[in-house]
């Protein structure tokens, strides 16, 4: 059964960077927008019996990106193709995992649904927000990490006394992973949150005086968390403090609040693509992640395993 790659509008530059990997064409498709603003999808080769990749991070526009997903796995099942796989590196709505309060929904089982609805036979993401997402999609789920390409890069950077840090509860088992590759000792920030998008940092439960810290997250949004975090981290006594995160959300005034912070770098992954303003930033590191979800597609492929991927 042959292989087709398509991707969205979302992030084309590592879809082909994925498809460079594979030795394959990028598929051929068009995505646009009638006068009125309505998706337009054309498909301009043949899928029949193929599995289909889709590439498309459902970052902003969120709900552009997401109807762009759904519309173009519609048009593939109707083309006749074999299956077809949504390639979500960057899941949104995926901090709307549970209910938070009365009343409000559980966006990301809703998104689950629709792919489920649309036709998407497999899902393949990397550092969902919350991992039972997993189970609210109908289907095989294949949750990959950026583990493999974050750690060769920390250990460049010749680290003295590192301290892994989390900058919430909810971080430890991320954070506790890295410490365990890196030999590194691990900290938790303790924060109280006044509300969406605004944090307070409260404590440290850890030791970091004299250390090389690095504060590890699945995502920056607005960057107030990431920053708050690090000014805590150096008055307790941090030498330097960098920060690795899977997905550069970087909203509002992230970049200008990373920009002024002391922050030393941020690391992050392709799976949303930077902003001008995000790529012109100093501090910041983009790390490709197009290798592991190329190797990812070829080894479902070729039923091979997929979880040795990320052994040590």
């Amino acid at each position: 059964m042959s292989v087709r790659v398509f991707a969205g509008n979302s992030n084309p530059e590592l879809a082909r960077s994925i498809c460079d990997y594979l030795g394959l064409q990028l598929g051929s498709a068009r995505v646009g927008r009638f006068s009125d603003g309505e998706i337009r999808v054309e498909i301009d080769e043949s899928v029949r019996g193929a599995d289909v990749y889709l590439i498309q991070s459902t970052c902003a526009p969120v709900n552009e990106n997401l109807m762009e997903l759904l519309i173009m796995v519609d048009a593939l099942k109707r083309a006749s193709a074999g299956s077809v796989s949504a390639v979500i590196p960057y899941f949104g709505y995926a901090r709307q995992d549970r209910k938070s309060a009365p009343r409000a929904p559980i966006s990301a089982r809703l998104v689950t649904d629709l792919l489920t609805t649309a036709g998407v036979n497999r899902l393949i993401t990397m550092e969902l927000h919350a991992g039972q997402i997993q189970g609210f999609f109908d289907g095989p789920v294949d949750h990959l990490y950026t583990a493999p390409v974050m750690m060769k890069y920390l250990k460049s950077l010749n680290l003295v006394r590192p301290v892994i840090v989390s900058p919430d509860a909810g971080g430890v088992e991320r954070a506790r992973a890295y410490a365990k590759k890196l030999n590194a000792s691990l900290a938790i920030v303790d924060k109280r949150r006044a509300g969406p998008n605004v944090a307070e940092v409260m404590n440290l439960v850890g030791d970091v005086e004299d250390c090389d810290v690095i504060v590890v997250d699945d995502m920056i949004d607005t960057g107030g968390t990431l920053v708050q975090a690090a000014e805590a981290l150096k008055k307790f006594g941090a030498r330097r403090v960098f920060s690795c995160a899977t997905h550069p959300v970087l909203s509002g005034p992230a970049i200008a609040r990373i920009s002024e912070s002391c922050l030393e770098e941020v690391i992050v992954s392709d799976t949303v693509p930077l902003s001008s303003a995000g790529r012109a930033c100093p501090k910041i590191r983009v790390l490709s992640v197009a290798n592991i979800l190329g190797e990812a597609i070829r080894r479902i492929h070729d039923f091979d395993s997929v979880s040795s991927l990320f052994d040590e």
